[in-house]
């Protein structure tokens, strides 16, 4: 799990030793997928009910498989463009997995993947009401991220670049202002494509980071999960120590007083 256990991560009523939270979408097979979730040292990650039933026996059951190993589950909304579905769909994953945990995700578009802001504010506030922890998958907007907070979203999970771009963190400052202003956790999620973007990530003082076409497309999924988790430990440790202020000239790490000769004696 996660090596620093004086530093655990709640969000709703979970509390977790790990602050990197895996997809489980595209990865070659099972096993792999397994192995990589072992590697990242994650406890959470996500399932969609579109894409694979609950009501399947034996290996086949991707629930049960994660269950058995311990990990927790995060149901999304994949998939949905209005409110009325992602609503419908939370509620379904509710009963099929027993969970009030929901990543909440309305796409405006096939093309861009981005949320849907109006519609993703309303099935927020309509979830929340129902009792649901709601996790937003949301723009890089401080404005709409602090009213997803403000209907009372456990979390908020602003994109760091389009779904499965890999582009990396794509605005900073945005992210910057976002996590200043909360009043409850921030976790980066989508078009995070290396173990640098997890550190920066953390870095910038997310909480969190949930990827997913990261590690399940590198050339080595296992390989890129143990690289993300150890990128998250080392984001995440740089921040709680504080980096140095940044400076527009050079400072001499040794004293320049008692030396020999000064430059005009040369």
């Amino acid at each position: 799990m996660f090596e620093n256990p004086e530093d655990p991560f709640s969000i709703a009523d979970l509390t977790l030793h790990s602050r990197v939270f895996l997809g489980t979408a595209m990865y070659p097979d099972h096993s792999t997928m397994l192995e990589s979730i072992s590697a990242s040292g994650t406890q959470l990650v996500t399932v969609s009910l579109r894409r694979v039933p609950a009501n399947t026996q034996g290996t086949e059951n991707l629930y049960l498989l994660l269950k058995e190993k311990g990990i927790h589950l995060l149901p999304n909304t994949s998939g949905c463009f209005t409110a009325k579905e992602a609503i419908l769909t939370a509620q379904l994953a509710r009963e099929a997995l027993e969970t009030n945990l929901i990543k909440l995700e309305v796409i405006a578009d096939e093309e861009t993947l981005l949320p849907d802001s109006e519609e993703l504010l309303l099935a927020a506030e309509t979830l929340v009401l129902d009792g649901f922890s709601v996790l937003p998958y949301t723009n890089d907007d401080p404005v709409l991220a602090r009213k997803l907070e403000d209907v009372g979203c456990a979390a908020v999970m602003p994109l760091a670049a389009p779904i499965g771009t890999g582009l990396g963190i794509r605005n900073p400052h945005n992210i910057e202002i976002i996590v200043s202003r909360a009043r409850v956790p921030i976790i980066i999620d989508a078009g995070l494509g290396t173990a640098s973007d997890i550190a920066l990530a953390f870095e910038l003082g997310c909480e969190g980071v949930l990827l997913n076409t990261a590690v399940a497309k590198a050339r080595r999924p296992v390989q890129m999960a143990r690289a993300v988790r150890a990128a998250a430990i080392a984001g995440r440790e740089a921040y709680l120590a504080g980096r140095m202020p940044s400076k527009t000239y050079a400072e001499a790490s040794s004293p320049l007083e008692g030396r020999a000769w000064t430059s005009s004696q040369k």
